[in-house]
């Protein structure tokens, strides 16, 4: 009996201090996660920043983190429809499955832009439900954060309280640096800018970016030769200050049509981990709209 309850109370500890294991997507949710859940969690990142987050192989390490997790936090809006739902599927995992407290979509908490109004296969890889790229608008990410919040405490009702206490730490914070970006930004509103694929919806609502012009002439199809002149022909008459591409993204094309029209070439981190200064989501927007502001005025 005395070995029993000595065994007891040394197993009480680990029960006590049992973190949450957390599978995000992306790195950006990954780093939200850790910011809102502290030392109560254990958050797994599925990507990188080097990665296309459209198309992930559904390997069997990642099979296995799903079938280990308390949550499975991502973008949502069929960002990861060719590799989630295999992964979910295969893992077995009755609490992370869609419809679940364990599944989490960061886009569905909030409204989406550029919700087509019908979908056809010749349109390339159009979200049926918007744009999923909603990380990169941080008043948008601020709501994610607080429903996430909410879910954590939903799922980890034990520690309720110290979610609570997080999120408002991480509101008051991002909150003065929204009013900071906005009036460092403010000279960015009405700059024109072509893009590689349709990434920055949110980055450019936010800050009154227009996009002129895709690289891809369809999302998710590389552009030919054909596409690239036409694309040059039609900057003659729309002109823009710049072409913005993603860390992940190869930049061939950007570089081939920066020495044809003479527009400097901005790549930005896309995500944290994009480059060495973005080893956050603070940090994220912070270079984001540092690199965006080297646009010629």
């Amino acid at each position: 009996m005395k070995t029993l309850i000595v065994s007891i109370c040394l197993l009480l500890p680990s029960m006590a201090w049992a973190k949450l294991n957390v599978f995000a997507c992306e790195p950006e949710w990954a780093s939200l996660t850790q910011q809102l859940g502290g030392e109560r969690v254990n958050v797994y990142s599925a990507t990188t920043a080097q990665q296309d987050p459209h198309h992930v192989e559904a390997r069997p390490s990642l099979i296995a983190k799903i079938r280990n997790a308390d949550l499975v936090v991502c973008s949502g809006a069929e960002l990861e429809t060719g590799w989630l739902p295999l992964l979910l599927r295969r893992s077995g995992n009755p609490a992370v499955q869609t419809r679940q407290p364990g599944y989490f979509e960061a886009a569905m908490q909030v409204e989406r832009l550029e919700i087509p109004k019908a979908l056809d296969r010749s349109m390339g890889d159009v979200h049926g439900a918007g744009s999923p790229h909603v990380h990169l608008d941080p008043n948008r990410l601020h709501t994610i954060a607080a429903k996430l919040s909410q879910r954590l405490a939903l799922i980890d009702e034990a520690n309720a309280a110290a979610y609570q206490a997080q999120w408002q730490e991480f509101s008051q914070q991002w909150r003065r640096k929204i009013s900071q970006w906005e009036q460092q930004a403010i000279k960015l509103s009405g700059k024109k800018v072509v893009v590689y694929h349709q990434d920055w919806v949110y980055l450019n609502h936010w800050l009154g970016i227009q996009r002129v012009a895709t690289i891809e002439p369809r999302p998710g199809v590389p552009p030919s030769a054909a596409d690239q002149k036409r694309l040059l022909e039609q900057l003659q008459t729309q002109p823009a200050d710049a072409i913005v591409i993603a860390a992940y993204q190869n930049d061939k094309a950007a570089r081939w049509l920066a020495d044809k029209t003479g527009l400097p070439v901005i790549q930005l981190p896309y995500t944290v981990g994009g480059d060495e200064q973005s080893t956050d989501l603070t940090a994220l927007m912070d270079r984001t709209v540092t690199l965006l502001n080297g646009i010629q005025r």
